[in-house]
């Protein structure tokens, strides 16, 4: 079990190091504003993300390592959970085999970089499978049946677990369908079919329930915003080819185990749910299937994003790692781990080259790059620099915002002081700006706002909303954000200046 720990520490070493360097995409960004105004839950998601956030950014300060300090490491808990899980059904040899599969999959060895709701979603899932797990641990009757002797040990490990459903749930909403494919589980098979009968099952999801209470109780008091927004995102209104969102949800579990290694786990899956006789692994098998199943059956509506699923990986690997492959397929995972790898060091290596080694719009991390720039050409307007910015300067106050979320997030975590910066949504779709105290709120006769939108050849439509309320409008500085010499994205400032009515 040591050399695993020792991988899975160096490896979450060296996604702090890259850490440390990249700056913040723009959801990231977002979740940090989160941070900032601490609640029990938000539009979008659960709240333990904002308060990772909130840890890691006391201790190492807003900065791109200081947002993502605590997720990697509550990434690297759930991988040593995962591994103490892999260790339990096949002992240390499991357990390396799992480490080393963590360090190559894209999932981890990239996802798990990124402060998002994922990080602590999949430490949780870890936590919650491993004491599971431990919890039907027991002797082996002479049928294969799972022995589970009534005992405070066994209902410990099933409230552990059901407080690691109850963060995970206060992660991200779509833990819930583990414990749902651990109770299909159950039903499906005779040997533990006995679990329905035991208290243990039950004193998890009332220790989950209390756990997850807070995030229910803010909800109740934003009309239900959250769990409305979920709904509705992953089960809204038909759209597209199904055809075409199914072979684009396979892509992306391809994408992020990396080619070979998903063909090997879905293998692995379906072995484990062929064999009853060992119900552990039946357990971890159905999981993943019911996952995986789950978002299958959403794609034939709505398109699934790649991440959804991630919950159905974690089960998969460790089914993968405790097996015992014949030569052949043994082969084939080390074919696996090499190319998983190699996708792993190509984007650390993307990520990390001062020169931008793709076009913009072929790079997934460009969208990180060039608000620093936008952030000085703001600090620049607002000392008076530009003409928008003289004019501005004798207004009783100048606030900020822009249309976009994304964009209100990373220049306010790019500017000196992080200032507030309101997100209008007059184009984009609502989001947790809309629940704080937005413009309307906040600005008083005689303001001036300045405000980031996309530079086009017409005025953008938030132009034509804004400025009936003012008695002046400036098209202000065009601001190219860069990559290295490649140009990422243009934004425009516009100048309101004195506001004469309320917005």
């Amino acid at each position: 079990m040591r050399p695993a720990l020792l991988l899975l520490a160096l490896a979450a070493a060296i996604r702090l190091v890259i850490a440390a360097f990249v700056p913040l995409v723009p959801d990231e960004a977002y979740y940090w504003e989160w941070s900032r105004h601490l609640a029990a839950g938000y539009f979008d998601h659960p709240p333990v993300i904002a308060w990772l956030i909130r840890v890691g950014t006391v201790i190492g300060g807003a900065t791109p390592f200081g947002v993502r300090a605590a997720p990697i490491l509550a990434g690297f808990a759930g991988s040593c959970a995962a591994a103490a899980l892999a260790n339990s059904i096949s002992g240390p040899r499991g357990a390396w085999r799992l480490a080393v599969l963590l360090a190559v999959v894209p999932l981890a060895g990239v996802g798990l970089v990124l402060a998002t709701p994922d990080a602590p979603l999949l430490a949780c899932a870890a936590v919650m499978l491993w004491a599971v797990d431990r919890a039907l641990a027991g002797q082996p009757s002479a049928d294969g049946a799972v022995s589970q002797p009534h005992s405070a040990s066994t209902i410990g490990w099933w409230s552990a677990a059901g407080v690691a459903l109850g963060l995970g749930a206060s992660s991200k909403y779509t833990v819930v369908l583990i414990p749902a494919g651990i109770f299909a589980a159950f039903v499906i098979s005779r040997d533990l079919r006995g679990e329905l009968r035991r208290p243990g099952p039950y004193v998890a999801c009332g220790v989950a329930a209390c756990v997850f209470l807070p995030v229910v109780a803010w909800n109740a008091n934003h009309d239900w915003v959250s769990f409305r927004f979920q709904l509705h995102h992953g089960l809204g209104p038909v759209t597209g080819s199904a055809l075409v969102r199914e072979l684009a949800l396979a892509g992306g579990q391809a994408g992020l185990v990396s080619p070979v290694l998903f063909v090997l786990v879905v293998c692995a899956v379906a072995h484990g749910l062929s064999r009853r006789d060992s119900p552990r692994r039946f357990v971890l098998a159905v999981v993943a299937a019911f996952v995986w199943a789950f978002f299958a059956v959403s794609a034939i509506r709505r398109p699934v994003e790649a991440n959804w699923p991630a919950i159905a990986v974690l089960p998969a690997l460790v089914l993968l790692a405790t097996s015992m492959p014949g030569a052949r397929r043994a082969r084939w995972e080390r074919i696996g781990v090499t190319i998983g790898g190699a996708m792993v060091a190509a984007i650390y290596i993307l990520a990390m080259s001062p020169v931008p080694l793709l076009p913009a719009r072929a790079d997934p991390l460009a969208r990180a790059f060039g608000w620093d720039e936008l952030a000085r050409a703001v600090i620049a307007d607002e000392a008076g620099d530009s003409v928008g910015g003289r004019a501005a300067a004798t207004s009783p106050r100048i606030w900020l915002a822009a249309d976009r979320y994304q964009d209100a997030a990373e220049l306010a975590f790019n500017m000196p002081r992080h200032p507030t910066v309101f997100s209008l949504n007059l184009a984009g779709r609502p989001n947790q700006y809309d629940l704080w105290p937005t413009a309307r709120d906040s600005m008083r006769r005689g303001d001036a706002l300045t405000a980031i939108l996309d530079d086009v050849p017409d005025p953008p439509p938030p132009v034509g909303r804004l400025a009936p309320h003012f008695s002046q409008v400036v098209r202000g500085e065009l601001v190219e954000l860069h990559r290295g010499g490649h140009v990422v994205a243009r934004r425009r400032l516009w100048h309101f200046l004195g506001l004469t009515s309320p917005l």
